[in-house]
């Protein structure tokens, strides 16, 4: 038996798609983010769907990381190349 997965989030990073939610913070683009220096410089794994501002489920690896939303699917870090 084979799960079909969701790749909405994946295609939405891909595409360009202007996120709804703050991928570090979760909140709503237009309000006030406070962000470490990290997050910043971009360096810090998504905690956060930027489709439906959830929490994901993330794994950080000496490698890169993987990040999935219950709804909208999994991105890996290997998939989006370099920085």
């Amino acid at each position: 038996m084979r799960t079909i997965m969701d790749e909405t989030l994946l295609s939405a990073i891909l595409v360009g798609d202007e996120p709804a939610f703050h991928p570090n913070t979760g909140k709503p683009f237009g309000a006030e983010q406070v962000l470490s220096p990290s997050a910043r410089a971009g360096l810090e794994a998504p905690r956060f769907c930027q489709i439906c501002g959830r929490r994901m489920k993330v794994q950080v690896r000496p490698d890169g990381w993987s990040a999935q939303c219950s709804r909208h699917g999994a991105v890996d870090s290997a998939v989006l190349g370099p920085a």
